[in-house]
């Protein structure tokens, strides 16, 4: 989650990151199907990422969801 921060950061004009306790919203994390923490989940499920992940493999996601790929 940290990452999904730090990209906001660098771009809040395109990126808004927001971190929910998993536990303490149980309906939303069954919501996104959370498996484990971190889960970062992208344009409302379009793509996600579940665990620390480097910075480029964060970003690789994102762009692929962006391009259609996923």
């Amino acid at each position: 989650m940290l990452l999904a921060y730090q990209f906001a950061m660098e771009n809040p004009a395109l990126i808004r990151a927001e971190g929910i306790e998993a536990m303490e919203f149980s309906e939303l994390s069954a919501r996104h199907q959370i498996s484990g923490v971190p889960d970062t989940v992208i344009n409302d499920g379009a793509a996600r990422v579940v665990g620390a992940v480097p910075e480029s493999y964060l970003l690789n996601e994102v762009q692929q969801m962006l391009q259609g790929v996923k």
